[in-house]
């Protein structure tokens, strides 16, 4: 049941009043302003027939610094072409000192630090239970269908980026229909290959590059990772053990059929890329490919590492990969829902035979056995 933030001191709601019943929780009854990045201050009803963001982030929380820089660059460049988005900083930061430190990376307004009681009311009100969390308000004139909360901003921001600008019901429909026909007609070629580049990159041959044509009809992991992430290179080890089991085993059997993976590097630097590269034995996009953020926002890659499967047909056979290398390893191949079903029943038929509770010595009591899966 969603809370309903009542201000008894609010006129009931009206054409008139909706300005000061859509941001009135951003003012209190002593302050009617915002921050700006270079400390001036901003009255809250310039933000009226805007659409406006609010973020609610804060400096500990490493999600939040990679959101925010992608959400600098889009606002940066709406603000040159539209004057008519803002967004505001809802900080959950511990102290001033990280407030400051933070907030100074960001180029739009803020709630101030120390004003407790707004910060809280506007969670309450959006119901914020993890961050980032970015929430976006239609100006009211736009159209009466638009001006709800859209609760969603950040899995907007990375799917669709710029592009989901103004968040209109009208323009999210347009982008989902778009995507649904990209889904639709989907190969590998497309996914991977651009006007300027139709080939990946290769630890093998004379020029170190691959034709993306060569990989159609095979099973193609996309590898979504990056040197600096302390997951990644814990996933990484097991990913490679993975591959080379899987590429014997199809050589052995003979069979007309193969599998490849191709690394999707976030690195920030040539020098993390080359050496994080240096120590897998797969394909690779080139450093800092446009198709990267492309194929992020395509399969909805909010955190690394992420593994995609895409089939022989090069339509998209799951985004869980790296679940499945984890529960069922080289089993899991060719990862296809049949073959996760079948992987599945063999896992209960082998449960039949063992005890529904184990006495464990740490807890003094019995514990419930659930496969690795649940």
């Amino acid at each position: 049941m969603r809370t309903e933030i009542k201000d008894e001191t609010q006129a009931p709601f009206s054409d008139n009043n909706f300005f000061s019943s859509r941001f009135s929780l951003l003012a209190s009854k002593d302050r009617d302003f915002l921050l700006s990045p270079n400390g001036a201050q901003v009255k809250v009803s310039d933000l009226e027939g805007k659409v406006v963001g609010l973020l609610f982030g804060a400096k500990w929380y490493p999600p939040c610094h990679g959101f925010t820089q992608i959400l600098v660059c889009i606002y940066e460049e709406l603000k040159n072409s539209d004057p008519q988005f803002e967004i505001v900083y809802v900080s959950s930061d511990e102290d001033l000192d990280a407030f400051n430190n933070f907030y100074g990376n960001m180029p739009w307004l803020s709630v101030p630090f120390s004003v407790l009681e707004t910060k809280k009311a506007l969670n309450r009100m959006y119901e914020v239970e993890g961050i980032p969390c970015f929430i976006i308000l239609q100006p009211y004139e736009t159209n009466k269908e638009d001006y709800a909360a859209i609760r969603n901003g950040v899995e907007l921001i990375y799917r669709y980026g710029i592009q989901a600008y103004p968040f209109s019901k009208e323009k999210l429909e347009q982008l989902h229909e778009a995507e649904r026909e990209k889904r639709d007609n989907q190969t590998l070629i497309n996914l991977l290959a651009n006007q300027y580049r139709d080939y990946v990159l290769s630890h093998t041959g004379l020029q170190r590059k691959v034709p993306i044509a060569s990989l159609v009809d095979k099973t193609i992991g996309l590898y979504f990772s990056a040197e600096w992430c302390v997951p990644c290179v814990k996933f990484t080890p097991k990913l490679i053990s993975i591959y080379e089991k899987i590429k014997q085993e199809l050589a052995e059997k003979g069979k007309d059929e193969d599998f490849e993976i191709v690394l999707i590097s976030s690195d920030l630097e040539q020098a993390s890329f080359d050496s994080f590269y240096s120590k897998i034995p797969w394909l690779a996009l080139t450093f800092k490919d446009p198709e990267i953020k492309n194929l992020a926002r395509h399969f909805d890659v909010e955190g690394i590492p992420s593994l995609v499967i895409i089939g022989p047909d090069g339509k998209t056979i799951t985004c869980l990969g790296r679940n499945l290398i984890n529960l069922y390893q080289e089993n899991a191949y060719p990862f296809t829902d049949a073959k996760v079903e079948l992987l599945e029943k063999l896992l209960e038929e082998e449960a039949k035979d063992l005890p529904r509770l184990v006495y464990h010595e740490g807890h003094r009591h019995d514990l419930n056995l659930v496969s690795e899966g649940n």
